[in-house]
């Protein structure tokens, strides 16, 4: 890859939009791609549209897009490339950097490549001799209860998105054996690479006909999993957060800040002057949190409080309880 450093304006020559370029990577979501429309509209198009000596789109499709929408204008910066896949591998290294892909998505783009690169190594096969490697480990698809054989293709294709091998063999594993109900799970983020990969691997035991309602049963489970998991951690949180509280009111009830005591606390610790400045800020800082957590319950918690609810018409008794674990952090 090479900067010609030649540039054209829009109204010099047109970019060709390449259908496989353009598909690489995801669309943007609505949101991305408002955000984008309303930069350019609002600061004009700033970052150059990047095409090969072809004049083919090779980065900044959605700029294109946008300007060519609203009749705006636009720079193109010819880079030279030795072929179209090395620009689709420059694409994706300078677009990973700005969008939160994750590695389902990144061995999607991966499997994109994989005809571009089994058609170079052909080519560098023919030129050296031939190969001596069979189609089942060309291709990295070795059968289901041994997915994970090493293959020049498939290190290639890990090595070209930054995925591990191990990773990158069972995305194509999926892509090759996954009902649509998996893959459809792992496109929402509902299931990660390598619970895909097991239901993939577990699903091949069922009757082809009965494996993909079989599949939306297992997604169904896997998700519910995943929803006990999440209450659990979010269980853990409140725990912690009330626990942190407790034991800082524990500590605070001790104290006694008479001027005998706070005298002997810094002579016994033998605080320098320095010291004793920051001990003031530290304590102001502390009398802060404790007003706050103050106002906090006095003007927002103890208005809404259940346990506070009617005691003034002498109806408490009467008040509907919570489930028993619901107000239970402390406990």
């Amino acid at each position: 890859m090479q900067n010609t450093k030649t540039e054209y304006g829009s109204y010099q020559r047109m970019p060709v939009v390449l259908p496989e370029m353009e598909e690489l990577l995801p669309s943007l979501s609505a949101e991305q791609f408002s955000a984008l429309e309303s930069d350019i509209l609002e600061n004009g198009c700033y970052a150059p549209v990047i095409v090969n000596e072809d004049m083919v789109i090779i980065d900044g499709h959605n700029r294109f897009r946008i300007c060519e929408k609203h009749g705006l204008p636009f720079r193109m910066l010819v880079f030279s490339f030795a072929d179209l896949l090395e620009a689709k591998q420059w694409a994706l290294d300078t677009q990973k950097g700005r969008r939160n892909l994750d590695k389902w998505e990144l061995g999607k783009i991966a499997l994109k490549l994989k005809p571009d690169i089994e058609a170079r190594a052909r080519r560098n096969m023919s030129a050296g001799g031939g190969n001596q490697k069979s189609e089942d480990a060309k291709s990295g698809l070795a059968t289901l209860p041994n997915p994970i054989s090493t293959v020049d293709t498939r290190k290639e294709l890990a090595d070209t998105v930054g995925l591990g091998e191990r990773t990158m063999g069972k995305v194509m594993q999926i892509d090759e054996h996954a009902p649509a109900a998996v893959k459809e799970a792992l496109d929402k983020k509902e299931l990660s690479i390598n619970q895909g990969y097991n239901l993939t691997r577990q699903l091949q035991e069922v009757p082809e006909e009965q494996r993909e309602q079989a599949a939306i049963a297992a997604v169904e489970i896997e998700k519910a999993k995943k929803e006990i998991r999440r209450k659990d951690a979010e269980i853990d949180q409140r725990s912690r957060i009330a626990g942190l509280f407790c034991k800082a009111f524990e500590k605070a009830v001790l104290l006694e800040p008479t001027e005998e005591n706070v005298r002997i606390w810094v002579e016994c610790t033998r605080m320098t002057p320095e010291e004793m400045e920051d001990t003031v800020r530290e304590s102001e800082k502390l009398a802060e949190i404790f007003a706050k957590v103050a106002r906090i319950i006095r003007e927002q918690i103890i208005p809404s409080d259940w346990r506070g609810a009617g005691r003034g018409a002498g109806n408490a008794e009467t008040e509907e309880q919570p489930e028993k674990g619901e107000h239970d952090e402390c406990e």
